[in-house]
């Protein structure tokens, strides 16, 4: 007896690699995907420090330097930084003599749309946990190379993309998603783009996002 698809995978960021490669290897599982703000790109080892300067976040964010960056700021201080960070549609990258958290000015105010509310409840969170997992999945597992054999994605999928997006700034990507190049590797997908969307688009805009998720489950159950 065979295995019955039941699950639709929904994904923000980094989690799209894992949900993409799930829908890979077990596609009969799989009603869709849905991911937001990281398009399907080909497995395989990173190569975005070549293109990228030395501050790059990325890159700055390996074993050891992102402990000592991160460990001056109490958790609640970090999460605030990065949301200012990556609501922004630049790629976050510090100068020689900076490190990722110090791009912030502590004068600048959150967006509208993250509440000092959320940001207690986010900082509490991580207080507990504190942020390896957080850098381990993907910042440190992008050399990985899974070796598959086929890595198109067979089952339907949705992209939702902001248009302030900095990962559309990211070497290659925009040319990706735009030009259709994704639609190789996922020939069943549906871009839709948010003009006043951010990297958290899920939380700028969130009924919009429901409604569009909603709407995709509804069209593949």
């Amino acid at each position: 007896m065979g295995h019955v698809a039941w699950v639709f995978l929904i994904a923000k960021d980094f989690g799209a690699r894992p949900a993409y490669l799930f829908a890979i290897f077990h596609p009969e599982r799989v009603l869709g995907v849905v991911t937001m703000g990281v398009p399907h790109i080909p497995p395989g080892p990173s190569t975005y420090h070549k293109y990228l300067p030395e501050g790059f976040y990325i890159s700055r964010w390996q074993p050891g330097r992102a402990e000592s960056d991160f460990g001056r700021f109490d958790a609640k201080t970090v999460v605030r930084n990065i949301y200012i960070l990556f609501s922004k549609s630049e790629i976050p990258i510090a100068a020689e003599n900076q490190e990722i958290m110090d791009l912030v000015d502590p004068s600048t105010p959150l967006p509208p749309w993250f509440t000092e509310e959320n940001l207690a409840a986010y900082g509490a969170l991580y207080e507990k946990s504190g942020f390896r997992t957080a850098l381990q999945v993907p910042y440190r597992s992008f050399g990985e190379d899974l070796k598959l054999p086929d890595p198109t994605v067979k089952v339907p999928a949705l992209l939702i993309m902001g248009v302030k997006d900095y990962v559309l700034k990211f070497p290659g990507i925009e040319d990706h998603v735009k030009s259709g190049k994704v639609k190789e590797l996922v020939p069943d997908l549906e871009i839709i783009y948010l003009p006043e969307g951010t990297h958290f688009v899920h939380e700028q805009s969130p009924d919009e996002v429901n409604q569009l998720i909603l709407s995709f489950l509804g069209k593949h159950v």
